[in-house]
């Protein structure tokens, strides 16, 4: 199972903090994010992840080509949503497309607890059924 991480500006401590209070699971899967997202949660938690570009350089976008690929099984995405985005056109598609994928989405950190939790339990086994 890989896990995609992103995480506007204003909530990448918020992620950071996150993924240290689950990085005992998260260490179990496939981790890749954003650029200074994956940089920011890897120097904190010492965790292997796939960086790909910056969000406002097409990261988002890579991880949206991955998705359309089945290559990712999960999204964590801290979304600031009280600011507009110059890419939020972007951010839509993306969450439009793991919709048409099944692809299970956090937006915020309470959805991704749950998430992180399901996955602990094997909530979130089918998705390797499906493959």
């Amino acid at each position: 199972m890989k896990i995609a991480l992103i995480a506007h500006d204003e909530k990448k401590e918020l992620m950071v903090q996150f993924c240290i209070a689950y990085c005992g699971i998260l260490s179990k899967y496939s981790i890749c994010a954003t650029g200074t997202t994956g940089r920011l949660v890897s120097e904190a938690t010492g965790l292997k992840i796939e960086r790909f570009l910056s969000g406002a350089q097409g990261g988002g976008q890579q991880i949206a080509a991955r998705i359309s690929l089945e290559e990712i099984d999960m999204l964590l995405f801290f979304r600031d949503s009280l600011n507009p985005k110059p890419h939020e056109r972007n951010d839509m598609n993306l969450l439009r497309l793991c919709d048409m994928r099944n692809i299970p989405v956090a937006t915020n950190i309470a959805t991704a607890e749950m998430l992180v939790r399901g996955l602990e339990r094997g909530d979130l086994d089918w998705r390797n059924i499906l493959k």
